[in-house]
């Protein structure tokens, strides 16, 4: 499940929040593990009591009839189509740019493509040939690998820099000896949109955001568990 949310983009995103809100920008999303508590302790054992595999087919369980059946096709290709599309989209363009940038490719629209053929090829295979065991199993590879390359990486630019001490006396000659880069919580004293904001983020993005219940692709891997106790261990 956590490898399932971890993309090319997460780590370029993240390092993009911190750039511009300092540490505390991430509470863009670490407001999730609020909604991620309620998904593990109330929802996680009701979607695998259901003993379906898609979350759209709750829709035809929850109603009845041939509205049922219509709201059921509308929510799969609403979901299918322009969300994920999207989501794909940002994905790709940000593994597109790894690729690049990591084997030193020309910076041409041509090579671009080419890197995400190649990319969306390999990964339509392995998809295709082992079906959904095989894709946990990747995913569990991939994010090793991943999280080991994000530490290396977080490490490497570190002491490229001269170390923690050093990072602290350059961020301060950037932003001055008052900033609130590094700290965990938002700078409240520059008014009420700060507070506000942080309020919106603790009490109403965590609930009112798309998922909350563990639904979509993590609703997936609950309804693959071997009951509603491993549902709930794993979403854990």
């Amino acid at each position: 499940m956590v490898a399932t949310t971890f993309a090319a983009d997460t780590p370029l995103a993240v390092t993009g929040l911190v750039v511009e809100g300092g540490i505390a920008g991430n509470w863009l999303w670490w407001n999730g593990v609020l909604g991620g508590m309620l998904a593990t302790f109330l929802f996680s054992r009701l979607w695998r009591r259901a003993e379906i595999l898609t979350d759209v087919e709750l829709t035809e369980l929850r109603y009845e009839g041939k509205s049922a059946s219509i709201l059921r096709g509308f929510r799969a290709l609403y979901t299918a189509l322009p969300l994920n599309c999207i989501t794909m989209g940002w994905v790709i363009l940000a593994m597109q740019k790894v690729v690049v940038l990591t084997f030193n490719l020309p910076d041409t629209t041509s090579w671009k493509i080419v890197a995400v053929l190649i990319c969306m090829v390999i990964a339509g295979i392995y998809c295709a040939m082992s079906g959904f065991g095989g894709v946990v199993m990747t995913d569990l590879i991939q994010f090793s690998m991943a999280m080991i390359g994000s530490i290396a990486l977080a490490i490497i630019a570190v002491r490229k820099i001269g170390g923690i001490e050093s990072l602290k006396i350059q961020i301060a000659e950037l932003h001055g000896a008052d900033h609130h880069i590094l700290n965990l919580l938002p700078d409240f004293s520059l008014g009420k949109t700060a507070i506000l904001t942080f309020g919106v983020y603790l009490g109403v993005q965590w609930w009112a955001a798309n998922g909350v219940d563990g639904g979509g692709y993590i609703a997936q891997r609950m309804f693959s568990t071997k009951d509603e106790q491993n549902s709930l261990l794993a979403t854990f």
